[in-house]
């Protein structure tokens, strides 16, 4: 809770649901009749059909759409709902946080009647993929080195299921990761850099050389030389996925 009382500020001017991206996700949960949002931040991607948003942050809650669903102050680990308690339950971005990856995961399958779906990250295609990571703040890759979950591992702690790709828009508006990864002046924000929890919880002084490094390459064209065949694609896979399982 407290992470996302400090992170979360900025969350409602950055982190804004990209429309590609949630027609995805809604498509993920299928036809189901209503949908707890697990770890649901500010309400981003959340279908008509939510009954209940779960968020720990109460700095998160207040940014809430005035229209949204109503959101309680609990944990993934240990949900106040009871057994079977909506169709479906979402969980996008967050599991990463969690303090008790099990329990949590545990408490979604007893909550839901029939779907999960989780939106999470490949880290080992992150890193090989992504340029910032890989080619100028290595430290924040190694934070995230620390609390990534291997897809396989969700999965078989989800009893099973199936991983769908998410390629991200080259003008993304929601600013998570790796959003700007064909507008990388933005990084060089540090009111972008606010809503990104890698780069949020690595020291300035850790990722400073690696933006001053940016910062130079961009000024020099050599960053436009380097990635000029990303310039010219209009979505690209760097290890976001969706899980997807029915129980």
């Amino acid at each position: 809770m407290a992470t996302y009382d400090a992170l979360g500020t900025t969350y409602a001017r950055t982190r804004q649901p990209d429309s590609r991206i949630a027609a995805q996700i809604h498509a993920a949960l299928g036809n189901v009749t209503d949908v707890i949002n697990v770890g649901a931040g500010t309400g981003s991607y959340e279908p008509p059909r939510t009954v209940l948003a779960i968020e720990p942050s109460q700095v998160m809650i207040a940014q809430r759409p005035q229209r949204s669903a109503p959101a309680v102050q609990a944990v993934a680990e240990n949900l106040p709902l009871r057994d079977n308690a909506a169709d479906a339950v979402m969980a996008l971005l967050t599991v990463h946080h969690w303090t008790d990856l099990t329990a949590g995961i545990s408490e979604l399958r007893r909550v839901a009647r029939s779907r999960i779906v989780i939106l999470t990250w490949d880290q080992h295609i992150f890193r090989e993929r992504f340029w910032l990571v890989r080619d100028y703040l290595p430290e924040a890759a190694a934070f995230d080195d620390a609390r990534a979950i291997p897809t396989d591992h969700l999965l078989d702690l989800l009893g099973g299921g199936r991983q769908e790709p998410v390629w991200v828009p080259h003008d993304c508006t929601d600013g998570f990761g790796a959003a700007y990864w064909r507008r990388p002046h933005a990084y060089l924000d540090p009111q972008v850099r606010a809503g990104i929890s890698m780069l949020a919880q690595t020291s300035e002084d850790t990722i400073t050389p690696g933006l001053t490094q940016l910062a130079d390459d961009l000024r020099t064209n050599r960053w436009h030389t380097r990635h000029a065949e990303l310039l010219a694609l209009e979505t690209i896979d760097v290890g976001y996925r969706l899980l997807v399982t029915d129980h």
